[in-house]
Parts: C-alpha cells; sequence; structure tokens
C-alpha cells in the first residue's frame, strides 16, 4: 500500500532528517519526494510505501503527526487514493 506525506511549517534544521528517520524505524520506504522552503517555510510532500511496515495507516498517521508536533511541523499521512480523489479537479 502507498500513502502520501506532507510535512509543512516553519523552517528549521534537520526536518528531513527527522521524518526520514522516523518513518525508515517504522518501515516505511520513500519512494519520491520534492520538497521546497517558500520565505520561512517549509513544506515537503513524500509518496511512501507501507508494505513492509508492521503497522496499520491509521496508527502511523497518529504517530506522525505526534512526531510533528515534536519538531514544530504539521505532518499529515493520508492513503494515496484518498489523496488522489481530494486533488482531482
Amino acid at each position: 500500500m502507498r500513502a502520501v506525506v506532507t510535512v509543512t511549517g516553519k523552517d528549521n534544521k534537520g526536518i528531513i532528517a527527522k521524518v526520514s528517520a522516523f518513518l525508515a524505524e517504522k518501515g516505511v520506504n520513500i519512494e519520491d519526494i520534492s520538497q521546497t522552503i517558500m520565505g520561512k517555510y517549509f513544506a515537503m510532500i513524500m509518496v511512501v510505501d507501507l508494505s513492509e511496515s508492521k503497522e496499520e495507516l491509521s496508527a502511523l498517521a497518529q504517530e506522525c503527526s505526534e512526531m510533528g508536533k515534536k519538531i514544530g511541523m504539521t505532518i499529515y499521512m493520508q492513503h494515496e487514493d484518498i489523496f488522489n480523489a481530494m486533488h482531482t479537479v
């Protein structure tokens, strides 16, 4: 199963390292990643593969959200199909 992870917030050092290390610990593989800095703000979107993770998507999404709060970012993880449906015009 694939999911989309979005990370947004005020830019600071180590965001990519912290998020990618967290995902790796959970058995989540990053398949594609794009990030940008707009002024003082950081935005990143990743397509990830959850097939090696031992946790369910809902639990991972909650853990991502909690980890985001700890590092001062907003992190959302959602099933790829839901992300695509929300962004179809």
